[in-house]
């Protein structure tokens, strides 16, 4: 079984595998990768009946204790991937700061904390998530109490490595950098510097990635020792159960144009992806006003209203989340059925990550793109990129046209909100998730006296 493990992921060429894929499919559950009984229960209680892609080639190769390099696209499973064998190399030798987990975002790191105390909760396992935007006291605390797994940013660990009396990863055994190549867009490469000198040299480490960058390659020479190459999707790919659509509208009539689709695919949940923060918010406010039940996740929220948003979004009890990238890559919202690209990504990697929301697992989903007049040479970058030309979605624009005075009301509800917003912010530093908007209803019922008396 090992030297399956290892053929895999060293023999790269992508078409070979691919003539070979019946007889590569051997293991068809955790217990043939060589997972212990305890953690196959745990992934069987989770849902997980049979491995991914990624877990069939990485788990048996981790399991004989080498650094791994994986590539895998979103959605693949690639926690469970890292997280299976750290668990069982945690129940051959229990220790404390066992291991450490480093992502791009705070709501991936929450994310991945879930998946290791769920996996783990039969074994007794204590994971930490160490992100900013939450008090570092509280955050000592939990480290002085030394949990198996730490989770982190680079920037706020660091903090804690530089500046939290007896706290240090000496005895660290497990390293995993995930996202690698977003956590060094993110000019997080200082932060993961000081962190390498600062852990043990004698350690295992896990890098995955969904792109190989430059910097991804520099990083691999620095902190792994002869690794082996875990890949599964070599070309930038989106799923094939993803319906992929355009629509090719003026600029002027975006909102319009979203209003529209929000009705024609009523029923479903949305992730709408906005390019700013203030942009995120004005969208949510104004389909807010006409009735939906949208809710934003963005930077400038605070910590506990990004993972309130996304919790009820979760929960169903939102249907439309809108977002920046914040959210675009390695959050598991397992019921997006449509993604929107309201405005279209500057980077055409972005797209590959933002419509992989949707189609997860298995399931199939919808992806629609906004291309106005000047998205043009964008959108035919991302069709590159991706190697197919998309179909347009089928639109009625008489139909649209009906809804822009609607909209244009809704719209303009929308800036007074955020211009009230603003000045609530300036006076008392409070950022609004547009949940306690204000009186929005009672506004569009009686607003209009107030604004002749102004």
């Amino acid at each position: 079984m090992a030297a399956g493990g290892e053929e895999g992921p060293t023999a790269a060429e992508p078409e070979a595998g691919a003539a070979e894929e019946p007889e590569v499919q051997e293991p068809r559950t955790f217990k043939d990768l060589g997972v212990t009984d305890v953690l196959c229960e745990a992934c069987d209680q989770l849902g997980w009946k049979m491995p991914t892609k990624i877990q069939v080639e990485a788990i048996p190769v981790a399991l004989q204790g080498r650094d791994i390099i994986g590539l895998a696209e979103t959605g693949s499973g690639k926690t469970g991937a890292f997280a299976l064998p750290i668990l069982q190399a945690l129940l051959e030798t229990p220790q404390r700061l066992f291991a450490l987990v480093l992502t791009p975002t705070r709501e991936l790191a929450f994310q991945i904390s879930e998946q290791f105390e769920a996996l783990g909760s039969s074994i007794g396992v204590h994971s930490t998530v160490i992100v900013g935007g939450i008090d570092t006291m509280s955050q000592s605390l939990a480290l002085a109490k030394k949990p198996h797994v730490i989770i982190a940013t680079p920037g706020r660990l660091v903090d804690h490595l530089e500046n939290t009396k007896g706290f240090n990863l000496r005895a660290l055994k497990f390293l995993v950098m995930d996202e690698a190549d977003r956590i060094l867009n993110m000019d997080f490469e200082t932060e993961v510097d000081k962190i390498l000198k600062v852990i043990p040299r004698d350690r295992k480490t896990f890098l995955f990635s969904a792109t190989m960058t430059k910097k991804v390659q520099k990083l691999q020479r620095a902190a792994l020792k002869n690794p082996v190459k875990c890949a599964v999707s070599s070309k930038y790919q989106t799923v094939e159960k993803l319906q992929q659509y355009y629509i090719f509208i003026p600029s002027k009539f975006k909102d319009s144009y979203l209003v529209y689709i929000l009705n024609e695919l009523a029923g479903n949940s949305f992730m709408i992806f906005c390019s700013t923060c203030n942009n995120t918010q004005r969208t949510a406010l104004l389909l807010r006003n006409l009735g939906f039940t949208a809710i934003p996740l963005h930077g400038q929220m605070s910590q506990n209203k990004r993972l309130g948003s996304l919790n009820k979004f979760k929960a169903k009890a939102r249907s439309i989340l809108l977002a920046t990238d914040v959210a675009s890559r390695g959050l598991d919202i397992p019921h997006v059925d449509v993604v929107i690209n309201f405005d279209i990504p500057t980077h055409s990697k972005d797209y590959i990550h933002r419509v992989g929301r949707t189609a997860r697992a298995g399931r199939s989903g919808k992806s629609i793109t906004f291309v106005t007049q000047y998205d043009v040479e964008l959108f035919q970058r991302i069709e590159h990129l991706i190697g197919k030309k998309l179909p347009a979605f089928p639109m009625q624009e008489e139909e649209v046209m009906i809804l822009t005075e609607r909209v244009a009301e809704a719209q303009r509800f929308a800036r007074m909100e955020m211009r009230e917003q603003g000045e609530k912010k300036r006076s008392r530093n409070d950022d609004d998730d547009t949940e306690e908007a204000i009186g929005v209803r009672n506004k569009v019922a009686g607003g209009k006296k107030k604004k002749r008396k102004a």
